[in-house]
C-alpha cells in the first residue's frame, strides 16, 4: 500500500507542483496487488478510476473501504469523475469491465486523465488477465482446454492495452507501468515500442531509494492493535519534523483495516529505521507494549531485488539483469544477526529479512 502511495506522490511531486488535488489517476486491476491502487491515490489527493473486470473484487474493496464508489457505466464513472476533481475531492471509482475495452475508448474518445498505470495481473496471462470479448466464465474454461490459444488471446489483448497507454504517453500524460510486464507481454505479440513508457520504480521510486528512504516495516507479535497505534506515536515522537510522515501514519489507522498480526509501514531513512529499531525494543523491554515486534521491510527495496522490468529497471551501469545485491544483502543481513533471511526467485532475485525486537540489549549487537 504504501509503495503506491508513494509513487503516486512523487508523481504528483515531479508532475504536479507537489499537489495532486483536482487530479485523477486512470488504472485497472483490484485483485491483491492492484487493489492498494484507489486507496492510495485517495491518500495521495486524487480521484481515480480503477477498471477491474470481476465484480467480486469490486465488492471486496467496496467493502474494506479501499474504493469509495461503483460507477455503473463508463459515461457515469467520467461524469463522477469530472464533477469530484472539480470540487477538490479525493474519490476513488471502480468500473467493472475489461481494460483492455476501456482504455482504448478513453484514447478514442479524447478523455485525458492527470496518469496512467496499471496493476492488472498482466504477468500471469493464462489466469489473470481476461481477454477482449470473453466472459471470465469462458476464459477459465478455455484457461483449460487450450492454455496456448488463451495465453496468446490475453497477450493480445494487453497489446491493445498497451497501445492504449502509449498513446497518453504521446499526449504528455504521465504513463508507467506497475511492475506486472504488461510491456514485456504486449511486446512479444508486435508492440515494439512497448517500453517507451517507463516503470514506477525508475521513474518515482529509485529517487527515494537515491536519498536512502526505504520501506520499514513491523508487526505486533501480541495480535493487538494497540501497540501498532503505540509504535506509530512513537515514530512521530522521534521523527517530528515529517508531515509526510505524520500525514500517512494518520490515514493508514483510520482507512486500512489490519489483515492477520496487526502492522505497520512507513517509508523512512536508514538513519531513522536504527533509531525507530532501538526504540521499539525498548517499548518491549519496558512493557509499553505487551509482546516482542518483528521488523522487517517490503521486497521493494534498494538493493534487495534484481528484476530487470522492475525493481532494476533501467539501471544506469546496465547491471538490470545482476542479481548480486540480492544475495550479497542476505549473507550479510545472515551475518549481522537477523532473525530470519530468504532469498526467494520469483520474477526475479530477491533479499529479504526480519528481526525480532524482544527487549534484550544483546539484540542490538549480536
Amino acid at each position: 500500500m504504501q509503495g503506491t502511495y508513494e509513487t503516486f506522490v512523487e508523481a504528483g511531486r515531479q508532475h504536479y507542483q507537489g499537489s495532486l488535488k483536482g487530479r485523477w489517476v486512470l488504472t485497472a486491476g483490484l485483485g491483491g496487488m492492484g487493489g492498494a491502487q484507489p486507496l492510495a491515490a485517495t491518500l495521495a489527493g486524487a480521484c481515480s478510476l480503477n477498471i477491474e473486470c470481476q465484480q467480486s473484487r469490486i465488492d471486496f474493496r467496496l467493502r474494506t473501504r479501499y474504493v469509495d464508489e461503483q460507477a455503473t457505466s463508463l459515461d457515469d464513472a467520467l461524469a463522477r469523475i469530472k464533477k469530484y476533481t472539480a470540487e477538490g475531492q479525493a474519490i476513488s471509482i471502480a468500473l467493472c469491465g475489461n481494460a483492455a475495452e476501456i482504455v482504448p475508448e478513453l484514447v478514442k474518445r479524447g478523455v485525458r486523465p492527470d496518469m496512467v498505470t496499471d496493476q492488472t495481473s498482466a504477468h500471469d496471462p493464462l489466469h489473470g488477465y481476461l481477454p477482449k470479448g470473453w466472459s471470465w466464465e469462458e476464459y477459465q474454461q478455455k484457461a483449460e482446454s487450450d492454455p496456448q490459444g488463451t495465453i496468446l488471446a490475453a497477450k493480445r489483448s494487453m497489446a491493445d492495452h498497451v497501445q492504449a497507454m502509449l498513446a497518453f504517453h504521446e499526449m504528455g500524460v504521465p504513463t508507467f507501468d506497475y511492475g506486472n510486464n504488461i510491456r514485456q507481454m504486449a511486446q512479444e505479440v508486435g508492440v515494439s515500442n512497448a517500453f517507451d513508457f517507463p516503470g514506477f520504480v525508475p521513474a518515482y521510486i529509485r529517487p527515494l531509494f537515491c536519498r536512502g528512504i526505504g520501506p520499514f516495516r513491523w508487526v505486533a507479535l501480541s495480535g493487538d492493535p494497540q501497540d501498532i497505534y503505540k509504535t506509530d506515536a512513537k515514530v512521530k515522537e522521534i521523527i517530528k519534523d515529517d508531515q509526510h510522515l505524520h500525514h500517512w501514519l494518520d490515514m493508514a489507522r483510520e482507512r486500512i483495516s489490519f489483515q492477520g498480526l496487526p502492522a505497520r509501514i512507513c517509508w523512512v531513512g536508514l538513519e531513522w529505521r536504527q533509531k525507530l529499531g532501538l526504540a521499539f525494543n525498548e517499548m518491549v523491554r519496558s512493557g509499553e507494549v505487551s509482546a516482542p515486534i518483528v521488523i522487517g521491510r517490503d521486497h521493494l527495496d534498494s538493493g534487495s531485488v534484481a528484476s530487470p522490468n522492475r525493481e532494476t529497471e533501467a539501471m544506469r551501469d546496465g547491471s538490470d539483469a545482476v542479481s548480486d545485491w540480492p544475495l550479497l544483502n542476505a549473507l550479510l543481513n545472515t551475518a549481522s544477526g537477523a532473525t530470519g533471511v530468504a532469498a526467494p526467485r520469483r520474477r526475479g532475485r530477491h533479499g529479504l529479512l526480519a528481526t525480532l525486537r524482544d527487549g534484550y540489549r544483546l539484540r542490538w549487537y549480536r
